[in-house]
């Protein structure tokens, strides 16, 4: 896929640099270790993960980047699905230090939103208050940080939108049923985020059941509410191309300048709104004089499409499809997202 670039996020990177300049690589590195042990689900906790200072900036220099990317990735293909429609109230639930607030101003360069971001770390409120601050989006510097513990049934304020990413990895399996049971009454529109993993999409399945159950539309990934048609070894996810800093590839001990963040989502509203007709679920295979197109259907589940060049210009379309991209794409605009790569099973 082909993502434009992203203004805020090349912002976001310069407030990290300008904010986490001097952290000691060692230092930042240990607690990169531990934290990744929580974000990968080894270690569920009903606990903050960011416990202080030190792994705030460890988090922000590592994973902020990434979260920003898939949240805009995931949003890309919310709007193109819910027309017109803006929110006036944002909610970032656990939001940390900000990352899918800053994706949703993204997502609405010329909005006029609200945002309210509640997360029980302080400092994660801290750091993001901090790094929004200077921000050139105005619902960036005028947000609201506020320390509120997001386990159990938090108090969800009314919201057009409210954003949940990162998030249910970190709660008990009851304190994910409670968590959701909070959104759906404040809520129009909820986004979910959680790794691309199996684990990661069972949690997004658990909360689009709990969407769908309290009368929610799915508008993307999936073309439908009914089950999802993936089962066995197979689950569904996609991928944001994140660029790193200097200061990225310092955390991490990398040396591309790059990398592709794995996701899995659901965005589901109570708004007008139509599902795409199916979904690229899978990167398209580009064979001599034929594009196979894997696709999730509205009607059909999960369908191999075989488009020739005899074609025309259904066959350019699909040569220019991406993995996650609607289909066909007349139905709607492009979305960013996606990696050169393939699904990873």
């Amino acid at each position: 896929m082909n993502v434009p670039t992203a203004t805020l996020g090349d912002e976001l990177r310069t407030a990290l640099s300008a904010a986490l300049d001097g952290l000691p690589s060692r230092e930042a590195a240990r607690a990169v270790e531990r934290l990744m042990a929580n974000y990968r689900g080894r270690t569920p906790t009903d606990a903050p993960v960011l416990r202080d200072a030190a792994d705030v900036a460890a988090y922000a220099a590592y994973r902020m980047p990434a979260t920003f990317e898939a949240v805009r990735s995931a949003l890309a293909a919310f709007r193109a699905r819910a027309g017109d429609w803006a929110p006036r109230v944002h909610v970032d639930l656990g939001g940390g230090t900000g990352a899918a607030t800053w994706a949703v101003a993204d997502a609405w360069p010329d909005g006029d939103h609200r945002t309210t971001v509640l997360d029980w770390s302080q400092a994660a409120l801290d750091l993001g208050r901090s790094l929004a601050a200077a921000a050139p989006h105005p619902a960036l510097r005028s947000a609201q940080w506020r320390r509120q513990g997001v386990g159990g049934a938090p108090e969800v304020p009314e919201a057009d939108l409210v954003t949940v990413s990162y998030l249910l990895g970190e709660l008990t399996e009851a304190d994910r049923d409670a968590l959701l049971r909070a959104v759906v009454p404040a809520a129009r529109a909820v986004l979910v985020v959680e790794p691309g993993t199996p684990a990661g999409y069972a949690r997004v399945l658990q909360a689009r059941q709990a969407l769908v159950d309290a009368g929610f539309t799915v508008l993307a990934p999936c073309p439908h509410d009914a089950a999802c048609p993936m089962a066995g070894n197979d689950w569904c996810h996609f991928a944001a191309r994140v660029a790193r800093s200097s200061l990225h590839r310092q955390v991490k001990g990398g040396t591309l300048g790059h990398e592709d963040e794995k996701f899995s989502y659901v965005a589901a509203a109570r708004l007008p709104g139509r599902p795409a007709p199916s979904r690229v679920v899978r990167h398209p295979q580009i064979r001599k004089g034929q594009v196979l197109l894997d696709l999730c259907t509205r009607d059909e589940g999960l369908r191999r499409v075989t488009v020739s060049k005899r074609q025309g210009a259904t066959y350019r379309d699909a040569r220019d499809a991406g993995w996650g991209d609607p289909w066909p794409p007349a139905q709607a605009p492009r979305e960013p997202g996606g990696s050169d790569g393939p699904l990873q099973h």
